[in-house]
């Protein structure tokens, strides 16, 4: 029986509704099929349940691959940027020879799926970006990286039902204000000793009333006069020449010395 047959369909959705480990809805599905037909089956049924999934795949030459992250609405799936053979309804059985199989290589097969694996890991565990595409060329190295971005005339209707609902849920949280929580001040319950924080910056004048006859040794300044007694700088003349009084006094101090 083909993979793409509707009676696969129902059991992939039914699957994915209760196949977890706790008998509910899966996290994360992964595809590895090897063929266009059964990509477009899971793709419908992961499109009609909502439900994120990682395609991957290794070219008919073996020397080329890709993973994709695909959420319903918010990313393309397969069917919004098919390829060739899936846009033109090309049946793909027609285009294999019998007896001749597609090139295999186990190297391009394991970069692949080590890529997968290292992004289910991102998206399960939650740490990193998950990659939407990365490709693979390996005869030059070159591994593209870029976002796809679902088409709004995709052939699968439950896509284009998915898109709506997303667009929808953008719209509901961009015009949900989150309120901005502002910090409370902490305030202790006991406080025997009556501490209290002050502002060290701000000059608090006493207003305590001194007794009659009594007065303070030092009177703090106000602002204003601290202010222009710092402007005030003593200049000091480059040359002063000693008064004649100043000379005097030298002279009757050295007779004092001289008469000791």
């Amino acid at each position: 029986m083909s993979v793409a047959s509707g009676v696969h369909i129902v059991f992939f959705t039914t699957y994915f509704r209760h196949g977890s480990l706790t008998g509910g809805k899966v996290d994360l599905v992964l595809s590895c099929v090897d063929n266009f037909e059964a990509r477009m089956t899971v793709n419908t049924a992961c499109n009609e349940e909502n439900q994120v999934w990682m395609e991957s795949g290794v070219s008919e030459n073996a020397v080329s691959g890709h993973i994709q992250y695909i959420e319903p609405g918010r990313t393309a799936c397969f069917a919004c940027v098919p390829p060739l053979v899936v846009a033109s309804n090309i049946d793909e059985r027609t285009l294999k020879r019998e007896g001749v199989c597609a090139a295999s290589l186990p190297t391009t097969m394991a970069v692949v799926a080590g890529f997968l694996v290292q992004n289910t890991l991102k998206y399960l565990l939650n740490f990193g970006e998950v990659s939407m595409y990365v490709g693979y060329n390996a005869l030059v190295d070159f591994f593209p990286r870029q976002e796809m971005r679902p088409n709004d005339q995709c052939d699968d209707r439950f896509c284009r039902q998915r898109q709506k609902e997303y667009q929808a849920k953008k719209a509901s949280e961009a015009t949900v204000e989150v309120p901005v929580a502002t910090p409370e001040e902490i305030i202790h319950e006991d406080n025997s000793w009556g501490i209290e924080l002050v502002d060290e910056s701000k000059v608090e004048e006493k207003t305590t009333v001194v007794g009659n006859g009594l007065e303070y040794a030092y009177e703090l300044p106000k602002e204003s006069e601290i202010e222009i007694e710092s402007l005030k700088i003593p200049i000091k003349p480059a040359s002063e020449e000693p008064s004649e009084t100043s000379k005097q006094d030298l002279a009757a101090l050295m007779s004092q010395l001289k008469g000791l």
